[in-house]
């Protein structure tokens, strides 16, 4: 029992198999687990109203679970992703193959996929990814059911080895030291960076200066993603991910010239920016800060007003805009913003900051 609901996903093999062994899967949802070494199971248990998705078994198995009147949704051949995953993706699992360079990588693989079937009309493959991308919402909230998510925001053009993204990795590691789950957009830059500072949250306080350094000889993945994908796995390394802290990534292949970043202990990839975009502000529970970003971010502020003005998703949730120059002169979001929640419920939850810095403090107060 969790949230009020009885648990009816199995998404592991363990979970199968302490469940097969009560006698029945009648009921129950399995998603893409290898059963193919589970045929006895099957064939022992009762399987009346399963739905197997993308599940690997045996013919003999097939045959007598639909014979239950079970749902079989047989695995996919040929696709670079799995469209029924029942758990969110790692930077591991997205970023193999990247000795041979990123374009052999399972990330850049999903994307080119992306790019081959995105406009030429075919149901099908439209189908393909609302699942996937309906499977990965399902992992998502599963993920942080009960957690306290403050959203990150900032533009991927946030070069390694300066100070502000300095100051978003330090951001990053005290909302993560304070209990906070923090969710960024999953990609480089400030997204990065907020993430970076997460996964170093557990580790001591030099830790940071020193990945930091480590970065900097790679700023972009323009020219090449290769490096500057493997100079964050160097970090990992320095720092195994079983000793580093937990954050989300939630990227999307739509902006798939942009590679998600390492830093993120689960990542939510989503083919539909905006089912991700939308759920990346919803998620974020405690609250949004905006990082000096460009249109994207800007899109992201007003995404996040709009229920904040109408109370659509209930108390309005913190949101703090961090450089003030940036928003009052460069991209004036601020004076707008100020005039949306001016004698609303949301007014006593906006504010604007000069530094990173303040942002604890701020936050604080308004939670």
């Amino acid at each position: 029992m969790a949230n009020g609901y009885i648990k009816t996903e199995i998404e592991t093999l363990a979970e199968f198999d302490r469940v097969a062994a009560r006698g029945s899967l009648s009921g129950y949802r399995i998603q893409s687990v290898n059963l193919l070494e589970r045929t006895f199971a099957l064939l022992s248990a009762d399987t009346s109203a399963a739905v197997f998705l993308g599940c690997a078994m045996e013919p003999d198995a097939s045959v007598k679970v639909r014979a239950d009147g079970a749902l079989v949704f047989p695995p996919v051949p040929d696709l670079p992703f799995n469209p029924y995953r029942g758990l969110l993706y790692t930077a591991e699992e997205l970023f193999a193959g990247l000795a041979q360079g990123y374009e052999a990588t399972p990330d850049a693989e999903a994307y080119a996929w992306f790019q081959e079937t995105k406009a030429d009309g075919d149901v099908y493959s439209s189908m393909l990814r609302a699942i996937h991308d309906d499977a990965v919402s399902d992992a998502l909230d599963e993920h942080l059911a009960g957690a306290r998510v403050v959203g990150v925001m900032g533009g991927h053009a946030m070069a390694r080895g300066g100070d502000a993204y300095g100051g978003a990795a330090e951001l990053g590691r005290t909302l993560a030291r304070s209990g906070f789950t923090v969710a960024t957009g999953g990609g480089p830059g400030a997204m990065e960076a907020a993430n970076l500072g997460a996964y170093l949250a557990p580790a001591p306080d030099d830790a940071l200066p020193e990945a930091l350094k480590m970065l900097a000889g790679a700023p972009s993945f323009a020219p090449s993603v290769s490096d500057w994908a493997r100079a964050a796995f160097a970090v990992r390394e320095r720092w195994p991910a079983a000793l580093g802290g937990d954050s989300v990534g939630i990227p999307t292949w739509f902006y798939g010239h942009e590679p998600p970043n390492a830093f993120a202990g689960h990542i939510a990839k989503y083919f539909a920016n905006a089912t991700r975009e939308d759920g990346l502000l919803a998620r974020s529970n405690a609250g949004v800060v905006f990082l000096p970003g460009a249109a994207g971010t800007v899109q992201e502020v007003f995404d996040n007003v709009t229920p904040n003005y109408y109370a659509s998703r209930g108390e309005p949730r913190p949101m703090i805009l961090v450089d003030r120059a940036h928003w009052t002169e460069h991209l004036p979001a601020w004076p707008l913003l100020q005039a949306l929640a001016r004698g609303r419920a949301m007014e006593s939850r906006i504010a604007l900051v000069d530094s990173v810095d303040e942002v604890p403090a701020v936050l604080a107060q308004m939670s």
